[in-house]
């Protein structure tokens, strides 16, 4: 067993995450609304958004429903949930072992016929295992859903950081969270209550795209059945938000509604010339009245 940690109040993610919005809640905090009932976020990633607003003290007695398709990911944030301790203990295994070797070797257990009978608490272990120590702690997957990120060049990688992982159980332990799809979020989001939509990004240019943070394809198709659930919502009278890339096809689909542009660092490109800043676009119904 580990040494008593002392947990404060920073939430913050306990993994990175592509398009994770981090570096966007000064643009994005103002934009949603003074009064809200319950949160959603369909698309939750590192949930940054809802790690901040835990942090202000926004979600405070209110139910709140996180939710991703992607099944590793949900079961780390249940184990971060209801078991802290343990997964701390199982990382701290991980770090000794760390090598180019035992990461290949952990990357792999996804192609064994039993990976799905390991323990909730090692599959977790392994999910932000091989975020801290991957290529830009990219998360992307293969046609058969198994992890093919190389490992990355990182000297001292924060395996486990225990503070981290003990706030966010913490920030966790009033939260709903959910292995299903963000189309789930119209069986629970009613009047008033705050949905934010942080899907994978409509691809800027047709070489682009990373949409594989699962086995499921999320193009053109996807994004116009996103469009219906946003706007079924909004006809509900939920406050809704959507973060995606700025481009004609997803302003066109959300042309009803107010658009916002804001500017993120882009920082996966294996071109060091093609990062730097991007415009990316906030979309919000009528009822969110505080632009």
């Amino acid at each position: 067993m580990t040494s008593p940690v002392q947990i404060k109040n920073d939430y913050q993610p306990f993994v990175k995450w592509v398009g994770g919005k981090r570096g966007l809640l000064s643009q994005i905090i103002p934009l949603l609304p003074r009064n809200f009932n319950n949160y959603f976020e369909p698309f939750v990633g590192g949930g940054a958004l809802f790690f901040e607003l835990c942090k202000m003290g926004l979600l405070k007695n209110k139910e709140v429903y996180l939710f991703d398709i992607n099944a590793e990911l949900i079961n780390a944030y249940t184990v971060v949930k209801k078991h802290p301790n343990q997964l701390i203990n199982e990382l701290e295994n991980f770090k000794i072992n760390h090598s180019k070797e035992f990461y290949y070797e952990v990357r792999s257990w996804d192609r064994e016929n039993d990976f799905l009978q390991r323990s909730d608490i090692q599959r977790a272990s392994r999910f932000i295992y091989l975020n801290k120590t991957c290529f830009n702690g990219l998360y992307r997957v293969n046609k058969n859903n198994q992890n093919n990120v190389p490992m990355g060049s990182y000297k001292n990688p924060n395996i486990c950081d225990y503070s981290v992982i003990l706030s966010a159980s913490t920030a966790l332990q009033n939260a709903n969270i959910l292995n299903a799809s963000y189309k789930e979020v119209l069986k629970y989001a009613c009047k008033n209550d705050l949905v934010y939509f942080d899907p994978p990004y409509y691809p800027l240019t047709q070489t682009a795209s990373f949409t594989s943070y699962s086995e499921f394809e999320f193009l053109e198709k996807e994004q116009i059945e996103l469009y219906e659930i946003f706007k079924s919502l909004s006809e509900k009278g939920c406050n809704v938000l959507h973060s995606n890339s700025d481009t004609e096809f997803i302003k066109n689909l959300y042309e009803e509604f107010e658009i916002k542009e804001i500017f993120a660092n882009r920082f996966i490109n294996s071109k060091s010339s093609e990062r730097g800043k991007i415009s990316e676009i906030i979309v919000r119904n009528e009822n969110v009245y505080n632009f």
